[in-house]
């Protein structure tokens, strides 16, 4: 299995960008997928998930702000990162694990990633 996390780079506060995640998942809608992120010395932490049911949750630091979204079609998951500030870079990581999971903790999912560095600058 394969995560291929990709769309990163700089941004300017109040810019926009879109992350994509391609995975080589045969039953991909079965899949719950998530977007975790990880800031310079500090942990990696739960950012937006999209569920196998097709349910979306959110970390209240990106609500309103960020929204996930996937095309079964294309094996592809996406995060469009709108208004976005400074703390919000970080290496982004896709994740995904089949079937549902509530999705909010690192230890649920079974696949992870390699990131994409967001920047943010003011």
């Amino acid at each position: 299995v394969q995560l291929q996390a990709s769309g990163g780079g700089l941004v300017q506060v109040g810019g926009s960008v879109r992350l994509s995640c391609l995975a080589s998942l045969r039953t991909f809608r079965s899949y719950t997928m998530g977007w975790f992120r990880q800031a310079p010395g500090k942990e990696r932490e739960f950012v937006a998930i999209s569920r196998s049911d097709g349910s979306t949750y959110y970390a209240d630091s990106v609500k309103g702000r960020f929204t996930i979204s996937r095309d079964n079609a294309k094996n592809t998951v996406y995060l469009q990162m709108n208004s976005p500030k400074p703390e919000d870079t970080a290496v982004y990581y896709c994740a995904a694990v089949p079937g549902y999971r509530v999705g909010h903790r690192r230890d649920e999912y079974d696949y992870w990633g390699q990131g994409t560095l967001v920047t943010v600058s003011s």
